[in-house]
């Protein structure tokens, strides 16, 4: 990217945290943090940016109001800016409110002719909470392991500076504008052979083997109340670390989902390169370990 500023907006999401520090020694890019600025504010940033990232996570409500301001902003200011666009794997599985969101936040995005749209898969790596963080907790605790027929979903994964890349690139490459990619890595792994391998990386060995009445266990019966006592008192951290950590029936059906992302429009276009799943491992094995949760 030529010398400028990035506007990224989301950057308390792994992404737009990851973002905003990849570029933060940059002597050409300067990030440019857009959550907290008033419409005006905005505008003013939009039309002054070389380019604009939407990375905005959380809640279906948060995802589809970030793609509502920054879409006024666009109007406002800046129609023929170049915005990234981060959306999610998740449009292309069931019907939920968070697949939803990001369709609709999509849909706000893609009016403007140089809207690139990235759909990553599931993001992992140093401060992927998410992916990494509770997994690796779930993984300590033996509360999943090798998963047997329910883990033989495909897992599509991407390891998070892999995404910071992709997003860097869809910036500034000018074939991309109206495209539309995948971002994982080629040859993905089952749920069993992450969790497995994940595990080894944790050490958190031997690895359990769940039997299917285990994790029915797991995801129906302790997870609601679980979840409820999560809500309850997450705001005592003390407490809170006690609890043993939930598992969503979500997080099930999920890792039996045979859907498996096409990435070669994504290579050819973006010129991307995949960090090995081992070398992606060590490295949210390590994050994890510096910040795992003490009583």
């Amino acid at each position: 990217m030529t010398a400028g500023t990035l506007l990224v907006y989301g950057v308390h999401s792994p992404l737009g945290r990851r973002v905003m520090e990849t570029l933060g020694s940059s002597a050409d890019i300067r990030p440019v943090a857009a959550d907290s600025l008033a419409p005006e504010g905005l505008r003013a940033a939009v039309r002054d940016a070389r380019a604009v990232v939407n990375a905005a996570m959380g809640a279906p409500a948060d995802i589809v109001r970030a793609a509502e301001r920054l879409s006024a902003a666009l109007r406002g200011a800046a129609p023929e800016k170049r915005l990234v666009h981060v959306s999610s794997m998740t449009v292309y599985g069931e019907a939920t409110p968070y697949a939803a969101a990001h369709i609709a936040a999509e849909a706000r995005a893609r009016v403007f002719p140089q809207t690139v749209v990235l759909r990553p898969g599931v993001e992992y790596g140093p401060g992927c909470e998410a992916w990494s963080g509770r997994i690796a907790r779930w993984l300590e605790a033996r509360r999943i392991g090798d998963l047997g027929a329910g883990g033989d979903g495909y897992c599509n994964l991407v390891f998070i500076d892999d995404l910071v890349r992709a997003v860097l690139a869809a910036a500034q490459q000018t074939a991309a504008p109206g495209g539309v990619f995948n971002v994982a890595m080629r040859d993905p792994p089952t749920w069993n052979e992450y969790l497995i391998a994940f595990g080894v990386a944790l050490g958190a060995i031997p690895v359990r083997r769940m039997t299917r009445r285990r994790w029915a266990i797991e995801t129906k019966l302790l997870a609601p109340p679980l979840k409820v006592a999560e809500l309850t008192i997450g705001r005592v951290p003390f407490i809170a670390r006690q609890l043993p950590p939930a598992i969503p029936p979500s997080f099930r059906r999920l890792c039996t989902q045979e859907i498996r992302l096409d990435v070669g429009a994504t290579e050819a276009a973006l010129g991307l390169t995949w960090t090995p799943m081992p070398a992606g491992l060590r490295a949210a094995a390590a994050a994890y370990r510096r910040k795992r949760p003490r009583g």
